[in-house]
């Protein structure tokens, strides 16, 4: 499979109330380019998926196997496997999640 366009040319998707996402799938791979309102919480929950998130905008405040930090443009998260995690827009956000396996909830 081939991607070839804008990040801008694909449809967003809400997830979960305030958080959109535009998905790019491939073979063993998904990646997410989210747009997230100020406020906007994800519950705790965890996944068979190992997750690399990078902060790219705003400031978003995640708890990870139970310790909570809140993280700024630049910051890098790896998040494996099955562990629980969590997290609120402290402001409007922009992050990229990068998740091993595919995503299948997400296509």
């Amino acid at each position: 499979m081939i991607v070839d366009q804008l990040i801008s040319e694909i449809e967003p998707k809400e997830i979960i109330k305030g958080f959109n996402a535009r998905f790019v799938h491939t073979e063993t791979m998904t990646i997410a380019y989210w747009d997230i309102e100020a406020g906007a919480e994800i519950p705790l929950h965890h996944h068979i998926h190992e997750q690399v998130s990078q902060i790219l905008e705003g400031e978003f405040e995640m708890t990870i196997g139970g310790k909570t930090k809140t993280h700024k443009p630049g910051s890098i998260l790896v998040i494996p496997s099955n562990v629980e995690h969590s997290g609120k827009a402290i402001t409007p956000c922009k992050i990229l999640d990068i998740f091993n396996p595919v995503r299948e909830d997400y296509k």
